[in-house]
């Protein structure tokens, strides 16, 4: 299928309207500034649940910028070049949180090779310093010509963990803005080869055994939730997950007990279910369920003393969906490429595109550009080489997803 981009007005045009040109001619002329922004913004910590003084940051920058910009009620930054208008949106997004925050400003540093280091610069460091640069670029030079809907800028705040994407969720319902909001292209990390078009879903939940507690000697006899805890656990292990759709059951934290001599009182554990396939992760929750019940009946059968009591509660729940392969602006995206030469494949992962996705919205995740590591530890790094090819990319998109009404 020819790209409705191509057919309309080939990238090679759009990029030489005066208003676009100036933009992208600005991304390699301010990239020290773009440098500048990225590494302050990382040093301000922003961990999942605690965004807010990074947020407050990114909406000063805004203004600073000559943007109308806000904290709405779930957190999130929203920026407009101007008013925003009142017809359909184009929505920008990249995630304010990290899974590590620093303890100091010194814990993000660049190196003698130029590389950042430090909690969050590549994710999501990149996708927040790539909309300062989109906004600054834009508010430098002409308006974009013949643009049917606004953009705005989202800088949303629970993408990590347990955060569940509850920035994004607000904004996709909630928010006075929702209706309003046609298609997302989400800025997740550097990696521009991957274009996340199908949401990975998961639903994550915490089991939790209790009882009575007591010493491992005199007590000796009574119900032990390590035990019971130890029971589920290996049952699930013995799930077999080959095969399509691809799933995956993790269990990735147990806690309990308090000294090597005593029967504790708690034991938990969190366990991650993700799939391709909505119906999949439900099944597995039902096998969840079932394993620890299993688990609490067989401590307690052999128990000669207190009981204990076994408990599943979700905490998260990140919903599948799938963008059709001929969407607009996945065929805009793809010619944009083709005109800058990258090359880039559809992939599956879990992102803020989840929910548009789940909910029909036309939505991508792509990387911001340059070259990143070790995510979600203390070294992440980042290196900002060619980045600015993947900021070109990104208006390029947004240009065209701003001229044509029928994208959405």
């Amino acid at each position: 299928m020819t790209p409705p981009l191509a057919a309309a007005l080939p990238v090679s045009d759009l990029a030489q309207t005066r208003g676009i040109r100036e933009a992208l001619q600005w991304f390699t002329r301010e990239k020290q500034w773009i440098n500048e922004q990225h590494l302050e913004l990382c040093r301000i910590p922003a961990p999942t649940f605690l965004e807010h003084q990074r947020a407050e940051w990114m909406a000063a920058q805004f203004r600073a910028l000559g943007c109308e910009a806000q904290v709405d009620r779930a957190g999130n930054v929203i920026a407009f070049l101007d008013s925003g208008g009142h017809g359909p949106l184009v929505a920008l997004t990249a995630h304010l949180d990290t899974v590590i925050a620093p303890k100091s400003r010194d814990d993000v540093a660049v190196e003698a090779s130029g590389r950042f280091r430090g909690p969050g610069v590549a994710d999501n460091g990149a996708g927040l310093a790539a909309l300062m640069a989109v906004a600054r670029a834009l508010k430098s030079g002409p308006d974009v010509e013949d643009r049917v809907a606004d953009l705005v800028f989202v800088a949303n705040v629970g993408e990590e963990g347990e955060g569940n994407l509850s920035g994004m969720r607000y904004l996709c319902k909630q928010s006075p803005l929702a209706k309003r909001i046609s298609s997302f292209l989400v800025l997740d990390g550097a990696d521009t080869a991957h274009i996340t078009t199908q949401a990975l879903g998961s639903r994550r939940f915490e089991i939790a055994f209790t009882g009575p507690g007591g010493h491992s000697w005199s007590d000796h006899g009574t119900a032990n939730p390590v035990h019971a805890l130890a029971r589920a656990i290996a049952q699930l292990a013995e799930i077999r997950l080959n095969g399509s759709p691809r799933t995956a059951l993790n269990v990735g934290l147990i806690e309990g007990g308090s000294s090597v001599n005593s029967i504790p009182a708690l034991a938990r554990a969190k366990v991650d279910i993700r799939s391709e396939d909505n119906p999949r992760i439900d099944e597995l929750a039902r096998v969840l369920q079932e394993a620890v019940e299993q688990a609490q009946d067989r401590e307690n059968e052999r128990a000669s003393g207190g009981k204990v009591a076994g408990k599943v509660k979700e905490i998260g729940a990140r919903p599948a969906g799938q963008l059709p392969v001929h969407a607009p602006i996945l065929q805009y995206l793809r010619a944009v490429d083709a005109h800058l030469g990258i090359r880039s494949f559809p992939d599956c992962a879990s992102t803020d595109a989840n929910i548009p996705l789940s909910m029909g919205i036309p939505a991508v995740s792509i990387g911001a550009g340059g070259h990143g590591g070790g995510a979600h530890t203390a070294q992440e790094w980042f290196l900002p080489d060619g980045r600015d090819l993947a900021l070109k990319r990104i208006l390029l998109t947004l240009a065209a997803l701003l001229r044509d009404p029928s994208a959405p």
